[in-house]
């Protein structure tokens, strides 16, 4: 099995479900309780909540270097937002970076879905390094909630969710805008917050949900295998 670095603590409790995911399923792949080596680092999510890009860019190049140098054959980034710092980071160390929008990108173009709503904090949203990635590798449009809610919908993320506070008012108003998403055209939604499943399971929906979360630790699994 090869080693992953994982980069986490944005939030701690998505880190956590990354964690347990990537074990449960290498445990199913093998049939036994192996599980695979992992070297995590866990940053403090005051750097997001900050938001100065050019410092994350800077950490996350950072950690992704005391991570390559530790032994890591890649590395996954275990939040959609940080994502942001790909371009930045990938060409500056020798071990690749598990793309969160590959594993969405393959999910979404086996079912046949061209036509995506986006939920995710503000920054997800409104950057480009999910839409255009699913829009130039898989040919997928993205689209989202209108601009007069993305604050709102960052409230919610960066207030409660990220804190671990999951409440009958959040999970009705992001149900709402799903519904919004699909009258837009969604053929299925990018649950683009690690913490969103947490919150809102298929079973909420008649929509499809795309898990980022757990489609981006089957793509860890993979790699760890192949």
């Amino acid at each position: 099995m090869r080693t992953l670095g994982l980069i986490g603590g944005t939030s701690w409790h998505s880190t956590i479900v990354y964690y347990r995911l990537i074990n449960e399923m290498a445990g199913k792949r093998t049939g036994t309780h192996s599980n695979p080596p992992l070297i995590i680092y866990s940053l403090n999510i005051e750097l997001m909540r900050e938001f100065n890009v050019e410092k994350i860019k800077t950490k996350y190049l950072h950690i992704a270097r005391k991570l390559e140098i530790a032994g890591a054959n890649a590395i996954v980034i275990c939040a959609n937002t940080p994502h942001l710092v790909y371009d930045h980071v990938k060409d500056k160390i020798s071990i690749p970076i598990l793309h969160i929008a590959d594993a969405i990108g393959v999910e979404a173009s086996g079912k046949g879905f061209k036509k995506l709503g986006l939920l995710g904090t503000k920054p997800t949203m409104e950057g480009d390094f999910l839409h255009k990635r699913l829009k130039q590798e898989y040919g997928i449009e993205t689209i989202v909630p209108e601009q007069d809610f993305m604050d709102e919908i960052h409230q919610f993320i960066s207030q409660e969710l990220t804190k671990g506070k999951f409440t009958e008012s959040a999970k009705s108003f992001f149900l709402d805008h799903i519904q919004l998403l699909k009258e837009k055209g969604a053929q299925a939604i990018i649950m683009g917050c690690t913490e969103l499943p947490l919150l809102i399971s298929s079973d909420d929906t008649d929509l499809p949900l795309l898990q980022s979360t757990n489609l981006h630790a089957q793509m860890a699994v993979d790699y760890i295998f192949n």
